[in-house]
C-alpha cells in the first residue's frame, strides 16, 4: 500500500485569542520544534501499529486505506498541536482494539496462527538466513558484515529482481530488529554513507525461531501517516 497520509504541522494555532482555556489555566509553553518531535513520535507508533496489523493479516487492503485515509483528513484540518495528538493516539487505540479483538478471536478458534508477511518481512529473514549459514559454514569467522549492495545481490538471486536502495535498507532494519545482535548502521569514512549490517559472531549465538511454515509473501506495497 503506498503512503497515504501526509499532514502540516506548521501553523499551530490561530492568531485568535482563545476563549475556551480558563482565566486561572497555568500557562506552559513548548517550542513548536519539540511539539513537532512529540507528533512525529507519536506518528511513529502510529506506523508501526499500522504494520503489525497489515503484516498479521488484521487489517488489509481497502479497509486499511480508509482508516489511513480518515486519519490523514482529520490531522489536515485540525491545527491544535494538542488535538493533533490525541487524534494520533485515538486512532492508535483503535489499532490496539483491532489487535486485542483479533487475539481473542484467534484463541477461541483454537486454530493456528497463520502470520502474513510483507516483502519487506521477507527480505528481513531472507538475511537472518543468510547471515545463519555464513556463521555456520565459517565458524572461525569472528565478524560479520553485509552492506546493502551486497543485500541488494543477495535479494536478486535467480530471478534477477531489481529491489531499490531504499527497500534494501528497510529490510536490513527489520532484520536488526529480528535479530538484536546485529547492528545496522553507516560504513566508517564512507562518503556516500553505505548501509551495512555488523556483528560479532560470538554474539550471533542465540538466533531468533521463526516459524517459515506459516510465512509467506503476501505484498511489497507498505502503509504510513506522516506528520
Amino acid at each position: 500500500m503506498s503512503k497515504l497520509a501526509t499532514a502540516s504541522i506548521n501553523s499551530f494555532a490561530s492568531t485568535e485569542t482563545r476563549t475556551d482555556v480558563p482565566p486561572d489555566d497555568p500557562i506552559f509553553e513548548i517550542p513548536s520544534s519539540e511539539i513537532q518531535l512529540v507528533l512525529k513520535e507519536a506518528a511513529d507508533l502510529f506506523n508501526q501499529a499500522a504494520e503489525l496489523v497489515r503484516d498479521a493479516g488484521i487489517l488489509r487492503g481497502r479497509e486499511l486505506a480508509r482508516m489511513f485515509t480518515k486519519a490523514s483528513d482529520s490531522l489536515k484540518t485540525t491545527r491544535s498541536p494538542t488535538e493533533k495528538l490525541m487524534l494520533v493516539f485515538a486512532y492508535i487505540k483503535q489499532l490496539l482494539v483491532r489487535i486485542r479483538d483479533a487475539l481473542k478471536t484467534r484463541l477461541q478458534e483454537g486454530g493456528k496462527v497463520v502470520q502474513v508477511c510483507s516483502k519487506i518481512m521477507a527480505r528481513a529473514v531472507q538475511i537472518v538466513d543468510y547471515i545463519k549459514t555464513i556463521t555456520q559454514d565459517d565458524p572461525k569467522r569472528k565478524e560479520i558484515a553485509l552492506d546493502s549492495q551486497q543485500a541488494r545481490i543477495l535479494f536478486s538471486g535467480a530471478s534477477k529482481e531489481k529491489v531499490s536502495r531504499k527497500e534494501t535498507i528497510r529490510a536490513m532494519r527489520r532484520a536488526e530488529a529480528l535479530w538484536p545482535a546485529l547492528k545496522c548502521g553507516h560504513r566508517p569514512h564512507d562518503g556516500r554513507q553505505t548501509t551495512r549490517l555488523i556483528a560479532s559472531v560470538e554474539e550471533l549465538q542465540d538466533s531468533p525461531s521463526i516459524d517459515y511454515r506459516d510465512l509467506w509473501q503476501r505484498s511489497d506495497r507498505c502503509v504510513s501517516l506522516r506528520i
